[in-house]
C-alpha cells in the first residue's frame, strides 16, 4: 500500500486497521512483581478503541481543541491518541502529573495544562485518583478528566467521522527547557506524513521491521520514531517503561532479543548505562544480531560510547554497523539526518582550538588538542544550511554555525506563540530567502556530512574561547567513579565577567571526600580546557535536571542556581559568583557572612 495517497495520517491509520485488523500494532511490557507482563494490541483492537473514545470526546466538543493524554500504558496511551486523531481533536501527550514533579514550579503537566487550556484530560483506571487530585490543586475545576479504559465510556457505533484536511493538526509536542515556560510545537497531518516519509527514506524501513523502546510517549524520538512509524509502515512496536530500563536496562535488550526487535534507540546515554550496568553473564544470554539500526539521537553523540556498546555487545551478536548516529528536533516533527544502514557512520578529528574559532581544520597527528565529532548523516527531505547566527548569512562549507532548515516537516510555529514562531521558524537568509527554522543548535557541513557541536545559548565563551558545555561534563565524570553514572550540568554565569559553574551530580561519597572530588574535577577542567574551575557544585543524585529524553537542562539549571534553588552538599564558590548567587545569604544574624577558604570556596 503506497502511503503517499493519503492525505493524513488519520486516513492511513484507518486503512492500517482495516488492513490488518487481526495483527498486533503495539506490544506494551508492563512491570509486575513477577516480571514483565505483555500486554498485546491488534490493529483492529485499536480501531473500535480509537471509535468509542473519539465518541465521548465529541460529545464534548473537543474537534480542533488540545486534548490532554496521560498513561503509564502505552497500550492505553495509542488508544487515546487514535482516538483523538478519529474526534479531530488534538493530542497533546504529558507524563502523569506524579512523574513531571512534585513542586508546582517545575511540574511540566501542570505548565502544559495552563499552557494549552485543555478542557478534558484522558488518562486510565490506575492513574485517575492521581490526575483528579492534581486537577483540583491545579484550580482547574473546569478540565474534566476522562478514564477511557472504562468500557462504558463512549459508544463506538455512535461516532461520526471527522473530514479532517493535510494543514489540521495532529498533536501538540512540548519541547524540553525550562517548564514554567512550554512551548507547544504544532504539528499538522502533513508535517507528521512527511517525516514519516524522511524516516522510511532514511532508515530504509519496512513492514518487516520490528521497533523496540523505552522512551517515553512524550518524547518525540519515542512518539513519532517508535509508536507512530511502525503503525505508518503497517509494522508494529514493543515497549518498556522508561523507569523499568533505568533501574534495570538489561530489559530493553531482553526486550530486543525476545521480540525481533530491529530497530530501535534512544540518546546517547542510554547506551552508556547499558555498557555499565548489564553483566557478562547476562550478555551471554543476549541475542541482538536482529537488531540492525541502534539509532542514537537527542543528545550529543559521543565516539566513546559508541564503541564501548559495540565492543561490550559483541559477543551477543551486536555490530557496530548497527549504531545509526541520528539528529532531529520535535519543531521538524522529528528527524532531519542520519548515515546509510548498514555502513560505519562518519567520525572525524578535528583541531580544538579551531573549533573553539568555529572553524573546522583536521588535527594533527597528535592526541593533545583534538576533538572527535561523529557526523549525523546526510540530510535527507530537507533545506539544512549553517548560518552565521548574528548576520544571517550562510556560512561556507566546514565552517561552525546555527544549523537552519526548511522543508515539508518543518511545523508551523508554536501554540498561541506569534512572536516566538515568527522568530524561530519565519527567519530570513541572506536578506532573501525565507522561513527558516532556527534550530538554536549549533553543527558543520563537511563533504555533506552534518556534524552537531552543540547548542548556540548553551556555548560557554571564556576568555574568547567557545567551550562546549557538554565536553566540560563528559570530562569532570572521568575522575571517580562516584561520578559515572551522575549528570552534570555545565554553564556560565556573568559576575563582572564570565565564570564557568559546573554542578555535578555524585552518590557513594562520605562528606570528607567530597572536597577531595571537587578538587580534582577543577584540576582535570584547569587541564584539559585551559580555563579556571573555581565554582564546583557537588550534588545529590537525581538534581540536575533533565528532560525526558535524559538532555541536560542547562539553562534551567542556571536559573536554579541564580535564584539559589541549587544547592551543593559541597560547593566550592569564587567570591563574585558567591556574591551573585548567595545574595541572601550575606547577612546572617546582621553578620557579613563571608566565604571560607583562601580561594573564596566554602562547604554548605
Amino acid at each position: 500500500m503506497s502511503e503517499s495517497r493519503f492525505a493524513t495520517f488519520t486516513e492511513l491509520l484507518r486503512a492500517r486497521t482495516a488492513e490488518l485488523a487481526d495483527e498486533d500494532v503495539h506490544v506494551f511490557l508492563r512491570d509486575t512483581a513477577d516480571g514483565p507482563v505483555a500486554e498485546h494490541l491488534t490493529y483492529g483492537e485499536l480501531d473500535r478503541e480509537a471509535r468509542r473514545i473519539a465518541a465521548c470526546l465529541q460529545s464534548y466538543g473537543v474537534t480542533e481543541q488540545p486534548v490532554l493524554l496521560a498513561y503509564s500504558s502505552t497500550v492505553e496511551f495509542l488508544k487515546a491518541f487514535a482516538g483523538c486523531l478519529y474526534a479531530g481533536a488534538v493530542a497533546v501527550p504529558v507524563p502523569l502529573p506524579g512523574e513531571a514533579g512534585r513542586d508546582k514550579r517545575l511540574n511540566r503537566t501542570t505548565a502544559v495544562l495552563k499552557d494549552t487550556g485543555a478542557a478534558v484530560v484522558l488518562t486510565e483506571t490506575s492513574a485517575a485518583p492521581e490526575v483528579a487530585l492534581w486537577l483540583a490543586r491545579n484550580t482547574r475545576s473546569t478540565a474534566e478528566c476522562l478514564v477511557t479504559d472504562v468500557a462504558e465510556i463512549g459508544d463506538p457505533e455512535v461516532w461520526r467521522p471527522v473530514a479532517a484536511r493535510p494543514d489540521d493538526l495532529v498533536f501538540l509536542q512540548y519541547t524540553s527547557g525550562s517548564v514554567s515556560e512550554p512551548r507547544g510545537v504544532t504539528v499538522s497531518h502533513r508535517n507528521l506524513l512527511a517525516n514519516q516519509a524522511t524516516l522510511r527514506n532514511l532508515l530504509h524501513t519496512t513492514r518487516e521491521d520490528v521497533f523496540g523502546s523505552w522512551l517515553p510517549y512524550f518524547h518525540d524520538m519515542g512518539l513519532v520514531a517508535h509508536l507512530l512509524h511502525p503503525v505508518y509502515l503497517g509494522s508494529h512496536s514493543v515497549q518498556v517503561t522508561p523507569l523499568s530500563f533505568v533501574k534495570r536496562p538489561l530489559r530493553w535488550l531482553q526486550a530486543i532479543d525476545q521480540y525481533g526487535v530491529t530497530v530501535g534507540g534512544g540518546p546517547n546515554f542510554c547506551y552508556d548505562l547499558c555498557v555499565h550496568r548489564v553483566k557478562d553473564e547476562q550478555i551471554a544470554a543476549l541475542d541482538l544480531s536482529r537488531w540492525r539500526l541502534a539509532l542514537n539521537g537527542a543528545e550529543p553523540v559521543r565516539a566513546e560510547s559508541l564503541d564501548a556498546f559495540a565492543e561490550r555487545f559483541a559477543p551477543a551478536g551486536f555490530r557496530s554497523e548497527a549504531l545509526r548516529p541520528c539528529y532531529g528536533l520535535a519543531e521538524a516533527t522529528l528527524v532531519v539526518s542520519g548515515g546509510e544502514p548498514g555502513t560505519p557512520h562518519v567520525r572525524k578529528e578535528f583541531d580544538t582550538a579551531a573549533l573553539e574559532q568555529d572553524r573546522a581544520v583536521g588535527a594533527d597527528g597528535t592526541e593533545e588538542g583534538r576533538r572527535t565529532l561523529v557526523g549525523c548523516g546526510v540530510p535527507v527531505d530537507m533545506d539544512v544550511r549553517i548560518v552565521d547566527p548574528l548576520t544571517h548569512h550562510e556560512l561556507p562549507p566546514g565552517a561552525v554555525g546555527e544549523i537552519w532548515m526548511r522543508g515539508y516537516s518543518v511545523a508551523r510555529g508554536y501554540w498561541r506563540r506569534p512572536t516566538e514562531t515568527v522568530r524561530t521558524f519565519r527567519a530570513s537568509l541572506n536578506d532573501e530567502e525565507s522561513n527558516f527554522l532556527r534550530t538554536g543548535d549549533l553543527g558543520m557541513l563537511v563533504d555533506g556530512e552534518l556534524f552537531v557541536t552543540g547548542r548556540l545559548k548553551e556555548v560557554i565563551i571564556i576568555n574568547g574561547r567557545n567551550v562546549y558545555p557538554q565536553d566540560i561534563e563528559w570530562a569532570a565524570r572521568t575522575v571517580s567513579p562516584a561520578l559515572t553514572f551522575g549528570a552534570g550540568a555545565a554553564f556560565s554565569v556573568d559576575a563582572g565577567r564570565e565564570h564557568l559553574v559546573l554542578v555535578q551530580e555524585v552518590r557513594g561519597v562520605g562528606s570528607t571526600e567530597l572536597r577531595t572530588v571537587a578538587q580534582k574535577i577543577q584540576a582535570l577542567i584547569g587541564q584539559e580546557f585551559e580555563i579556571p574551575a573555581g565554582n564546583i557544585l557537588l550534588v545529590r543524585p537525581g538534581a540536575v535536571r533533565r528532560t525526558s529524553s535524559g538532555k541536560v537542562q542547562r539553562t534551567l539549571m542556571r536559573t536554579l542556581f541564580l535564584d539559589g534553588v541549587v544547592r551543593g552538599e559541597y560547593e566550592v564558590l569564587t567570591p563574585d559568583v558567591w556574591a551573585l548567587a548567595r545574595a541572601e545569604d550575606v547577612l546572617f544574624g546582621g553578620d557579613l557572612l563571608r566565604p571560607e577558604g583562601a580561594d573564596g570556596g566554602r562547604r554548605w
